[in-house]
């Protein structure tokens, strides 16, 4: 079917100060602009990709352990994991001995492994690297819209109270968009038209009382772009996620961590049938410079058990023919320690898939322990290769479009997954 971006009236925007009763999430208007092309977007049926960000640059060697190369112990030294520790996946590489949960996922055969993923001239800067990431684009001169954002400006014309959900109270880069708005909040409570604290109990009237105000302004000139849908969106898929989230009963005993309690939120979400295309949670943390060894194992074992919670939910509410995990950090580490028991900004590392739409293994080049420049590994699959995969085999959209160009796909999708 063809999606054309909405077509805005050109113009300036005078903002109504509705910001006193609305978050911040709603309260940003929608930039007034005009897309050149519309695109084409499969119609691949009610399917949602979740984003896990791992934030600071997660070590890949202690993650994926190459514990049959000599050459590992040789470099490690003191931040080696133990060959007898680790979770055998193959005859050459394991899990770190923390990630129970990502073995199990493993040997159920719904995750997959991308190794070796990274960018050409690597970038060891967390804001730049994750720009590069973030964007889909390592040049200098970058678009200022994310990767998903442009994906979520393809399907705006689709009719859904919620086609994306960040839980955070950052927006992310890569949703972000100049012509689509995003909803974005760090909890269901968090979700809602705010009261006045001095009457709350008029919130229902002042809210019914600014649509009005909105309703009947929507000829005049400069105000379109604000009001195409926009409040009236907010306040339909807030009082849904309200509804979700009270009625909303999860399969499995999620752990107390943000990770954790951040996916429930985007399960209550996919189970609500509110259209949801695209979340987007995040765990920070993984910048290890020091004491590496306690901080990625309690900080992995977070987040293959809060993935491991999440999947298991979603397939006993019987959604996870419709969900795909991704996960994906903005850089590796180094390939030997530093003097204070940790491992500094690096290149390459691994990007999980989960899901039932995933066929479990591993792919992608395993980055060589002998041929390292500048104590660093060498990238052997550009991470755009992961996205167009996503994008093209998942989503439906054309990756040409989203990423400035086409890319080698990885065959990590169960066959018949691409067909609508």
């Amino acid at each position: 079917m063809l999606i054309s971006r909405r077509q805005f009236l050109k113009g300036s925007i005078a903002v109504v100060p509705a910001a006193t009763i609305m978050p911040a999430v709603f309260s940003r208007a929608v930039a007034a602009a005009v897309h050149e092309q519309p695109f084409s977007v499969a119609p691949m049926g009610e399917r949602t990709l979740v984003i896990v960000q791992m934030k600071g640059g997660n070590d890949g060697l202690n993650t994926i352990v190459p514990a049959n190369d000599p050459a590992y112990y040789e470099h490690r030294d003191l931040l080696a994991i133990p060959q007898n520790d680790v979770l055998p996946i193959d005859g050459q590489v394991g899990f770190h001995p923390i990630l129970n949960a990502f073995k199990e996922l493993w040997d159920e055969g719904v995750l997959a492994a991308v190794e070796g993923v990274g960018y050409p001239k690597q970038n060891f800067s967390h804001f730049e690297s994750m720009d590069i990431w973030e964007t889909g684009q390592y040049e200098s001169t970058r678009s200022p819209d994310g990767w998903l954002g442009r994906y979520l400006e393809g399907i705006s014309a689709e009719q859904a109270e919620l086609n994306s959900l960040v839980v955070a109270s950052k927006m992310p880069r890569a949703l972000a968009s100049s012509k689509v708005t995003v909803p974005m909040a760090k909890a269901p409570a968090a979700y809602t038209l705010k009261a006045d604290p001095r009457s709350r109990t008029n919130l229902e009237a002042r809210t019914d009382a600014l649509l009005d105000i909105y309703a009947s302004a929507k000829d005049i000139s400069g105000f379109s772009a604000l009001l195409d849908n926009t409040l009236d969106a907010a306040v339909k898929s807030s009082t849904a996620i309200q509804k979700a989230h009270k009625r909303y009963i999860p399969a499995v005993e999620y752990g107390s961590s943000k990770l954790a309690q951040s996916l429930k939120f985007v399960a209550e979400a996919i189970d609500a049938d509110l259209g949801l295309r695209v979340g987007h949670v995040q765990i920070g943390g993984f910048d290890t410079h020091a004491s590496q060894i306690p901080r990625q194992e309690a900080l992995l074992k977070d987040t293959a058990d809060s993935i491991a919670a999440f999947y298991k939910d979603i397939k006993a509410h019987g959604r996870d023919k419709n969900v795909v995990i991704m996960t994906w950090s903005e850089f590796g580490r180094r390939v030997k320690a530093n003097a204070s028991g940790g491992t500094d900004h690096g290149s390459a590392g691994p990007m999980f898939l989960v899901g039932t739409p995933i066929k479990g293994g591993l792919y992608g080049e395993r980055s060589s322990l002998t041929d390292i420049y500048k104590n660093n590994l060498k990238f052997t699959t550009d991470f755009r290769q992961v996205y167009s995969s996503v994008l093209e085999n998942w989503l439906g959209a054309p990756a040409e479009i989203v990423l400035g160009g086409r890319y080698e796909h990885i065959p990590f999708f169960n066959a018949g997954v691409d067909k609508p």
